[in-house]
Formats: C-alpha cells, sequence, structure tokens
C-alpha cells in the first residue's frame, strides 16, 4: 500500500477512490465459535448416519481455527470482514475436494456437511465466491501462509493424533504459475500492453500526449500467437517494431522532464528489464535481438509481465515455468503420513538450499524428525555433518559423486 500510494499520490482524487475500492480495509471484531445449530445437526446426522469426513473434522478437531489467529490481517476499522475462521477452513475442504471458489461457495451454500463443519444454520445463504480469493491474497500478503497448517498440527498434537514423528522424509514437487505460457513475441507485446495499461491509469494525460497513432490498434488487446504472422520474417519484422515502440516509451519515460515516479511503476520496470533481456541496445535507431546465447539465465529471466518470479526450470523429465513446492511429511510406519512442513521457493532455487530453512522450522514446531530421508539434491556432505550437529538431526540419502579431477 505504501508503494501505490508513492506511485500515485500526485493523481487526481477520482484515482485515489479507484485504488481504494481495491485495497479497502476490512475491520475484524473476533467472535466465539457458534456452536452446530440443533437442526443442521439433526439433517446431517440423518444424512450421514455413519459420519464424513468434514463431520468427523469437525467433531474430533473442532473448529480448527478461531478469529484471533487473524486479527493481524485486517484493520480495526473498515468494512466488517467474514469470519475469517470460517474462510480458513473453508480453504481446507476445498483442497481437500479439489474445487473452484465458484464451487466451494456453492458448496457452503448447498451441502449439509460443510454447513455442520462451519456452525452454519440451513437457511444460510452462503457467501460470495470472491471472498475465498481475498482472504487468500490477505494471507499471503501478511506473511500468514503457514497459519492454515501449523494450527491443524497444532490441534492433531492436542488430540493425540500426531504422537510419532521420528522419520520424515522430503521432496520437491513443480508448481505451474497461473500465467499464460508465452513465446517471445507474445511476451513482448504482452510486456508493452500491461506497461500502457498502468500508465493509462496513473498518468493518463501524460501518456495521451505521447501515444503514437498505431498502439491502440497493435496493444489494445492481448497478444495472442494465433493472431500474428505465420512467416518468420513477418515475426522478425513485428519484434523488431514492438522492440522500436518499447525503446521509444522507455526513452519517454526516463526523459529529464518526465516525473521520477513514473519509473517506480512496476509494469514500467518490467518493461525496461524484458527490453534488456531481448534486445542489444539500439544501434543507429534500429533494433537488434538477442542471439540465444546471449540469453539471461533461467534465474532472472521474466517470462511473463504479470508474473515475474515465475522462472523457466528442469527437473528429470519435467520442464516448467512456475515454482518449486518441498513438502515433508511422517513416513512411520506405525502413524499416518502427516504433511509436517510445505516450502515454496522460486523454481531455480537448488534443492540443498531449503535443507537448513526445513529442520530451522521443524525445530521451532517441536517436529524436528530422528531421521531424515532426502533424495541426491538435498544431500550434501556439509549437511550430513551440519544437520546433526545444529539439530540433532540423521540426514540418510544418497550424495553426489566428486565431478572433480583425481591427481
Amino acid at each position: 500500500m505504501k508503494q501505490i500510494s508513492k506511485y500515485y499520490m500526485e493523481r487526481t482524487d477520482i484515482l485515489i477512490v479507484v485504488i481504494w475500492g481495491e485495497i479497502k480495509s476490512m475491520s475484524l471484531h473476533p467472535k466465539a465459535i457458534p456452536p452446530v445449530p440443533e437442526e443442521t445437526a439433526r439433517v446431517a446426522r440423518a444424512a450421514f448416519p455413519k459420519g464424513n469426513i468434514h463431520l468427523q473434522i469437525r467433531d474430533t478437531l473442532g473448529s480448527i481455527y478461531v478469529d484471533e489467529d487473524f486479527t493481524n490481517l485486517f484493520s480495526v476499522k473498515g468494512q466488517p470482514a467474514q469470519s475469517p475462521w470460517r474462510l480458513a477452513l473453508i480453504c481446507v475442504m476445498q483442497y481437500m475436494e479439489n474445487l473452484s471458489d465458484r464451487q466451494a461457495a456453492d458448496s457452503v451454500r448447498g451441502r449439509i456437511d460443510w454447513k455442520y463443519a462451519l456452525s452454519l444454520p440451513l437457511e444460510d445463504s452462503g457467501l460470495d465466491f470472491s471472498a475465498l480469493s481475498e482472504f487468500r491474497k490477505r494471507l499471503v500478503e501478511g506473511e500468514a501462509e503457514e497459519l492454515l497448517l501449523n494450527r491443524i498440527l497444532e490441534q492433531l498434537r492436542e488430540k493425540g493424533l500426531l504422537k510419532g514423528h521420528k522419520r520424515q522424509r522430503t521432496d520437491s514437487t513443480h508448481i505451474l504459475a497461473a500465467i499464460r505460457p508465452l513465446n517471445r513475441l507474445e511476451t513482448l507485446g504482452e510486456t508493452f500492453r500491461a506497461a500502457l495499461n498502468s500508465l493509462a491509469v496513473a498518468s493518463p494525460d501524460w501518456l495521451v500526449k505521447r501515444l503514437k497513432k498505431d498502439w491502440f490498434d497493435c496493444y489494445g488487446r492481448r497478444v495472442e500467437n494465433y493472431r500474428l504472422p505465420k512467416l518468420d520474417s513477418e515475426r522478425e519484422n513485428l519484434g523488431n517494431k514492438m522492440g522500436e515502440d518499447g525503446f521509444n516509451l522507455l526513452k519517454k519515460i526516463y526523459a529529464p522532464n518526465t516525473p521520477e515516479w513514473l519509473h517506480l511503476i512496476p509494469a514500467v520496470e518490467n518493461l525496461r528489464q524484458v527490453w534488456v533481456q531481448q534486445f542489444y541496445a539500439p544501434v543507429d535507431g534500429k533494433v537488434q535481438w538477442r542471439t540465444p546465447k546471449d540469453m539471461p539465465p533461467s534465474t532472472i529471466a521474466i517470462h511473463s509481465p504479470y508474473d515475474v518470479e515465475a522462472h523457466y526450470s528442469s527437473k528429470r523429465s519435467v520442464n516448467w515455468v512456475g515454482y518449486k513446492a518441498h513438502i515433508t511429511e511422517i513416513c512411520d510406519e506405525d502413524s499416518p503420513h502427516f504433511i509436517t512442513h510445505v516450502q515454496t521457493t522460486l523454481s531455480t532455487v537448488t534443492d540443498e538450499a531449503v535443507v537448513e530453512p526445513i529442520h530451522s522450522s521443524l525445530s521451532e514446531k517441536s517436529l524436528k524428525p530422528e531421521e531424515h530421508l532426502m533424495d541426491l539434491g538435498y544431500v550434501t556432505a556439509g549437511h550430513l555433518v551440519s544437520s546433526q550437529e545444529n539439530y540433532g538431526v540423521e540426514l540418510i540419502g544418497p550424495v553426489r559423486n566428486d565431478p572433480t579431477r583425481a591427481c
């Protein structure tokens, strides 16, 4: 919010109202968890005489969350927020059944087992599906993502269900970014379009005076590959034109008489970085594409202006643009395989870089194992020693061969 204010503090009252509409504050006044309404309980028991997973969760673990868990994420003033304990539990049940936000909202509205778990009366009309994405965004911005898992682990421990965790294992999996795959031309077009759209909101008067006549026709709608030329020569010419348009706009943005705060707009900075990554510096006003060998490494290459942290990566036979999740679970033979820790990193972060943070987090939760099973990507000679010395954890897994030449 501070950055947004800095970008747009010079703008009109209308713009301030628009921005406030997007980041409006919500107030939270914690309330006690209500019991399951009698009629809801009666109908749920009749519909599920043997119970089901959602009834069992409520009967065994209770509500899991309370409003007080989320007080730091809300303001003391503003429009009253939905009960965050309910939103958190809905997100958990939504994940269990792999439902979209609309489907989850419909389940709250129409399923008796969900109403039972959420302490809702039968006539409750539910919530708008957008409340779920807003709540998740609030969790991410408040860096409280792990709270959902940690509260479940605490409840399992209190109920005596989380007993054995002597042996655990960790492995990573890929996470696809929520972006459309783009080729080089699409990346250029969408990056330039995103910059124009942001400038149109932030400083429309400045942009109108500097727009070229053909920019609206070229960049007024999303750049789709099927609309682009098919011949290589025509695609190259179009790429050169996009490059010239981008350098033209950047030259005007960084001109001495341009307000400096325009440089701080994220879409403008993305435009600058993408153009540096895709083109050589113009010579005599002519744009030249970078050759593949001069392209930046995947650790910094931008693949979409809408998620600049989503990088290309490859593991075994899987290639993707996105992130990487490292999942740790209990694997004792006499214990359920509860997940104890999840750590998300950039896709280009190596597995061995997360070993120490995982052990540190498990130690804070009092869940560190005696034996920790990891595959080749995690295990190094240094980790074999440091895990034992610093955390009392025996790291078990194959170690990579020494690639150096013998004397």
